[in-house]
């Protein structure tokens, strides 16, 4: 059964044990304190009642980042816009249980980041835009995006992927590592919540969550 959450363009449903957290506004998919406040949420709750989590946009869009409104309305405004954001990718990336994304569209600036932050990506087949486009738009990428990035990011493409602000489209952000692999647009959900419960039941969850802290606590 699919639950509202504390913001409406968050939805959480649990699928055979799979959390599925949805984020459809209807328009971007634009990152607001409300989203980021409902996915936190449905974190936590996905840690006491699932076995995996797969983080999911709406068709054709994932996220388009930060919401543009906020970002550009004051120094002290984007500072704690983009303090929500880091919270919501440091949570996704330390969960003690697998994480898989499934890029249904546009992924840029914080869209992109938060693929960054799972396990495993999947992304639609299309003409989807996916990268780091701070800083063609004049903002800095966040030093917690570059230690995202050195996770899954390819060494050769690290420079071009974050300072030169290259946009991908899915089969350029695959070999760049921003995706691990696409599917047809309309079946990526299917996809990821496969891979999750997979992953799920392959591996042991106590070792997961352990080697997790061994692999990502430094960096967190």
């Amino acid at each position: 059964m699919t639950t509202t959450t504390s913001d409406p363009s968050v939805t959480y449903e649990l699928r055979d044990r799979v959390a599925l957290l949805t984020i459809d506004d209807g328009k971007a998919n634009a990152i607001t304190h409300g989203i980021a406040d409902a996915l936190l949420q449905s974190l936590e709750r996905a840690r006491t009642e699932a076995d995996a989590a797969v983080l999911a946009g709406r068709p054709g869009r994932f996220s388009a980042g930060f919401d543009l409104s906020v970002m550009t309305s004051g120094t002290t405004e984007a500072r704690a816009l983009l303090g929500a954001g880091a919270e919501v990718s440091i949570a996704i990336n330390g969960f003690p249980k697998p994480v898989v994304l499934a890029a249904t569209g546009h992924a840029l600036a914080m869209g992109a980041i938060l693929l960054l932050a799972g396990d495993v990506r999947i992304g639609a087949e299309g003409n989807f835009k996916i990268g780091l486009n701070e800083v063609a738009i004049g903002m800095p990428v966040p030093r917690f995006t570059v230690e995202l990035a050195r996770g899954c990011i390819a060494v050769g493409a690290l420079n071009a992927a974050i300072n030169l602000a290259t946009v991908y489209d899915p089969a350029g952000a695959v070999a760049a590592g921003f995706l691990d692999r696409t599917v047809p647009e309309g079946e990526v959900v299917d996809a990821a919540i496969a891979e999750a419960t997979e992953l799920a039941g392959r591996l042991n969850a106590r070792a997961f969550a352990e080697t997790r802290s061994f692999v990502r606590g430094a960096s967190i």
